[in-house]
């Protein structure tokens, strides 16, 4: 960071300090404004660090596969930890589709270990995730939310997301999409087989054939002789 733009990030910082210290004594919409103001510059602050970017995911995943391997309040606490580092992630760098991606999976894995009161709002947060990373990279995420509507019961979405996933080339394989408990509610309907049945069709297609072109190596021009030149001769 050259000394200039620490300088100015110095000022945005001190100035939305400032802001909270305003917005701590003002009430109502004030209080609101002086709040948001002070949170677009801290976020200008920590934004454009891509380094920084990089260690909050790759520290998000470590903790999110982590979490995987514990049981109880202790999972239940890691895989917050890999959100608050996915969502920081987001925060310095706004297109980070990985971390968009993993903090749906982090919310979803949370919510498998969760109360049932509770799923309904970690899907929501998860969704909100997914919908982040197919706003960066269009389709990305699609087959994880037709996850969440398959839970959901939701099954015309489902089906909606599925067919992005399939157009846009992140749909798991059968046997992954069969294998997969999110999908165990709608594997057994017949809209979702026969949509099986089309991406087995899509797959089936023979692909066109290159056909065979005849190459003409005869030179359709000639060259003109300007002068007599011995080129071996010696002068």
């Amino acid at each position: 960071m050259s000394l200039l733009s620490s300088i100015k990030k110095r000022s945005t910082l001190d100035a939305a300090i400032k802001q909270v210290a305003q917005a701590r004594k003002a009430d109502g919409g004030r209080a609101e404004q002086l709040f948001k103001g002070a949170y677009q510059g801290f976020a200008s602050v920590v934004s454009d660090q891509p380094l920084v970017a990089d260690g909050l995911y790759h520290w998000g995943f470590a903790l999110l596969h982590e979490a995987k391997t514990k049981q109880g309040q202790e999972a239940v606490e890691i895989y917050e930890d890999a959100i608050s580092k996915f969502s920081f992630c987001l925060l310095i760098a706004t297109n980070y589709l990985g971390a968009a991606i993993d903090g749906g999976v982090a919310f979803m894995e949370l919510a498998r270990i969760s109360p049932d009161e509770s799923k309904p709002g970690l899907y929501q947060l998860a969704e909100s995730f997914f919908e982040k990373a197919c706003d960066i990279q269009t389709g990305s995420a699609a087959y994880n939310l037709a996850c969440i509507f398959a839970l959901r019961g939701d099954q015309e979405a489902c089906l909606g997301a599925l067919r992005t996933a399939r157009d846009y080339g992140s749909l798991p394989d059968e046997p992954n999409i069969l294998q997969d408990e999110d999908m165990a509610e709608v594997i057994d309907q017949a809209w979702f087989k026969d949509f099986l049945e089309e991406v087995r069709a899509k797959v089936a297609e023979p692909k066109e054939k290159l056909k065979d072109v005849q190459i003409d190596v005869e030179p359709n021009f000639k060259l003109k002789k300007t002068e007599d030149f011995d080129y071996y001769s010696k002068s």
